[in-house]
Formats: C-alpha cells, sequence, structure tokens
C-alpha cells in the first residue's frame, strides 16, 4: 500500500470511528441495531417547530391507520408501518412508488410533553404534533456538612 493510500485509508477509518461514537451517543445499541437490521423504504418527511410545539408531517398516501405505528422514545419519535401493493401480482412498466415496510426516526432536541402528543392522518398525510415542555426540570441540591471529629 502507497503512502497516499494508506492516508486515506487511516482518515477514512478515524471519520468511521467518530460517527460511530455519534450514533451511540443517539440512539441505544438495540434500537440502532433495528435501524440497520430495517432495510425498508423512507417515506418523505417534514419537521417544523412552531412556538409551541414540533410538528413532524409524513408522507404515507395509501396507508391503512391500522398499518401505522408511532412511538416515542429518548427524544425520539419513529413512525413505521407497510403500504401494501394492492396490485403485486401485476407486471409493472414503470414502477416509482414504494411498497413494504418503512419507517422514519426524528430526533428532537428538547422535551416534549408525551402524554399531549397528537396525530391526525389525512389526504395521504400523517402529522404528529409534539408539544414542546415549558420550563427546566430543576434538579434540588443537597448539602451534606462533614463532620470535623
Amino acid at each position: 500500500m502507497q503512502e497516499s493510500e494508506r492516508l486515506v485509508a487511516d482518515e477514512l477509518q478515524r471519520m468511521y470511528s467518530q460517527m460511530h461514537r455519534m450514533i451511540r451517543q443517539f440512539f441505544p445499541q438495540e434500537q440502532w441495531n433495528e435501524i440497520l437490521q430495517h432495510g425498508g423504504w423512507r417515506p418523505p418527511t417534514d419537521v417544523y417547530e412552531t412556538d409551541t410545539s414540533a410538528v413532524v408531517k409524513v408522507e404515507i398516501a395509501g396507508v391503512k391507520k391500522g398499518d401505522v405505528e408511532i412511538s416515542f422514545a429518548n427524544r425520539i419519535l419513529t413512525v413505521r408501518g407497510t403500504r401494501h401493493d394492492p396490485a403485486d401480482k401485476l407486471t409493472y412498466q414503470q414502477m416509482e412508488i414504494n411498497y413494504g415496510g418503512f419507517r422514519t426516526d426524528v430526533f428532537l432536541p428538547w422535551t416534549v410533553k408525551e402524554k399531549d402528543i397528537e396525530a391526525s392522518y389525512e389526504d395521504g398525510f400523517l402529522v404528529i404534533i409534539l408539544p414542546k415542555a415549558r420550563g427546566k426540570h430543576r434538579v434540588p441540591i443537597t448539602v451534606i456538612e462533614q463532620s470535623t471529629e
């Protein structure tokens, strides 16, 4: 291996290690394993913020309500489901619509009122409203006095 090839290989290894550390920061190991094994498609997803909420809008036209699952844990919103191909026995001339399992994950950098999360599905769009938790949680500090014995 030439010196320049070794330098490129070393840099790629360094970048891979940094990326791996960053991923482990945001995703628990079991969740990361699930993401890697998923292999489905990711629907177009918009995420925007209002003064009071985060809004996640997912385009999943043709997906039945019962074929979608929404979960929220560790500041990560996960939407997963399946879009079934109604004509799966046909020979396609052109195929651009994704079918099968899908998943999208959205990391939110602030705390959310989990019990107040709302979701609606209309005209092919799943809209999830995640209200922001107001204020910061204060942790009381206990002062432990040392004995002078």
